[in-house]
């Protein structure tokens, strides 16, 4: 039986927005949340993209029980893993041990806009794993100085630090990310069901930890709205390939949109107010070896959602 959660959408709802639907999520019933961090949007029709570490800090503060997890930073580009590290140990402190960090290798849209050069995969994965090292000793409270192949840090303390460092989670898109996931991470963070990467995942380390799949929704009273939502509000998320993290500007997101269709969509999201579909597409991600899912509720109805969700979906995970 999988756990449970929702995802905190930063491209679609404003600051405060996002800190009402924590304290919404945790009294429906979601024992957790994982909110997304990006520069930009994907499209200019989401229309927002906070920093979040200041939305992390107001949930902190909002919530009581509801564990929270960046879904997930780029800590190699565009910010520097010592400055990850440093945002991440006061998130943990504020949230009193239901923070956790998740990672990825980045996406150009949002790596690009201090003019550095966006790095091939296997680049990328080299630096994440040097960042999360970097991150983990700064965590201990003590004196650092590193020299990496890709990071220096000379002299660094981080004075405010958790108790216990929190969970990284790491995202992964292929094989070869989740092998890295498997021996870096404490757990896995998938966009989309994949049985290959959960079990390339196990093999390399990550055997028995958690593994979080994240789950397009989008209930409306009607199939069809829904569908019309999904295209209108999120329709990166039914791009093939490695367009998501290639390319560079929301604008070029809509052109590569044009190609696609409603029903395109409801391939990827479960649209409407059928609970059997929904459940259909969170069995995708148990199949696959997730054992926790998290909702992302396309479009501006999380209210909808919420009810839906409790009424619906929750009492038959309980």
């Amino acid at each position: 039986m999988p756990e449970l959660g929702y995802a905190l959408s930063s491209e679609e709802h404003g600051p405060m927005q996002l800190v009402r639907n924590a304290v919404r999520g945790e009294e429906v019933g979601f024992s957790y949340a994982l909110i997304s961090y990006h520069f930009h949007p994907w499209i200019d029709r989401q229309g927002e993209s906070s920093f979040v570490w200041s939305v992390i800090g107001a949930v902190a503060h909002a919530t009581e029980r509801l564990r929270l997890g960046t879904g997930v930073t780029c800590p190699t580009i565009r910010t520097h893993p010592a400055v990850i590290a440093h945002a991440s140990a006061t998130a943990a402190v504020m949230m009193d041990g239901r923070f956790f960090l998740g990672v990825g290798s980045g996406e150009n849209l949002n790596e690009h806009v201090l003019a550095d050069r966006w790095p091939p995969v296997r680049d990328r994965l080299d630096m994440l794993e040097e960042a999360v090292e970097v991150i983990r000793e700064l965590w201990s409270g003590k004196l650092v100085s590193h020299r990496g192949a890709h990071y220096q840090v000379a002299n660094a303390r981080l004075y405010t630090v958790p108790d216990e460092p929190p969970p990284v989670m790491v995202a992964a898109g292929g094989e070869a990310a989740a092998e890295v996931a498997g021996r870096i991470g404490d757990g896995l963070v998938l966009a989309t069901p994949s049985e290959d990467a959960v079990e390339k995942f196990a093999e390399s380390g990550g055997e028995g930890k958690p593994r979080y799949g994240q789950c397009h929704v989008c209930f409306a009273e009607t199939e069809e709205e829904a569908k019309k939502t999904a295209l209108e509000w999120f329709p990166n998320i039914a791009l093939a390939g490695e367009l998501s993290q290639e390319l560079p500007q929301p604008a070029h997101f809509e052109q590569a949109a044009e190609m696609l269709s409603e029903d395109d969509m409801a391939e990827v999201v479960a649209c409407g107010p059928d609970p059997e579909r929904h459940v259909e597409m969170i069995q995708r991600f148990v199949d696959a070896g997730c054992d926790h899912v998290y909702f992302h509720q396309i479009g501006p109805d999380q209210d909808g959602f919420f009810e839906f969700y409790a009424r619906e979906i929750l009492p038959r995970f309980s």
